[in-house]
């Protein structure tokens, strides 16, 4: 990617940020996450046209597996823990960009629902991140994992289905986005949230959990990127 193309990206992003994050965090409080791993990819040379996983505590803990759970395909593991979509969206070059991915895995909508941000400022904010992409690297497929239910959280999950559900309409009108459905298997036959996928926090997955997206997102990122 040339120069000025990255630089003209990341005034694009700032911009942005500074329209869509009146309801957010500051975003700098990732700086040294943000650092560790730019460190990393100084280390490990990453080949461009990899696949990048990113997001919350959820792509985070799935580190120790992920490699495996998703085999054979390359993936980059830039998940942090407690993030959302705008913390993405305004660290877009070191997570995402930088390595100019063929494909992007992402996982946000959850914290953001805990913090109070609307359904309508998440949408916005999903909407740069798509187009923080696609300026660069129009060909590149963004595979979007529904927002999970959790026991900690169920107080919450009506306003999560409704962001699944925003989140599913947009993709189905572009065939660069592709929707993954992991919130389904994770509920009862009642739509009850099901019991036995949680760590003691009743927020965090535990194995059996992550079998399920593990379970759910691979045929779909296998068909479409082997």
């Amino acid at each position: 990617m040339k120069p000025a193309m990255r630089i003209l990206i990341l005034l694009s992003v700032l911009y942005s940020c500074l329209l869509l994050a009146a309801d957010y965090p500051d975003p700098s409080r990732w700086d040294y996450t943000i650092g560790g791993f730019a460190l990393e990819d100084e280390i490990v040379q990453f080949e461009k046209g990899d696949i990048v996983a990113t997001g919350s505590s959820s792509v985070r803990f799935w580190r120790h597996r992920i490699h495996d759970d998703l085999s054979p395909l390359t993936i980059i593991p830039r998940g942090f823990g407690g993030s959302n979509m705008n913390d993405v969206l305004h660290h877009m070059e070191t997570l995402v960009l930088k390595h100019e991915p063929r494909a992007v895995i992402l996982y946000e909508g959850d914290n953001d629902v805990a913090q109070n941000v609307s359904t309508e400022k998440i949408m916005q904010t999903f909407q740069a991140f798509i187009s923080m992409v696609h300026k660069p690297l129009p060909e590149t497929r963004i595979y979007i994992i529904a927002v999970k239910p959790s026991i900690s959280r169920a107080s919450m999950w009506p306003a999560m289905v409704e962001v699944n559900s925003r989140l599913k309409r947009l993709c189905n009108s572009d065939e660069r986005l592709i929707y993954i459905d992991v919130a389904t298997p994770m509920l009862n036959k009642d739509g009850s949230i099901r019991e036995d996928l949680f760590v003691t926090d009743q927020l965090h997955m535990n194995q059996k959990g992550y079998d399920i997206w593990r379970d759910t997102i691979a045929p779909v990122l296998i068909a479409g990127e082997s």
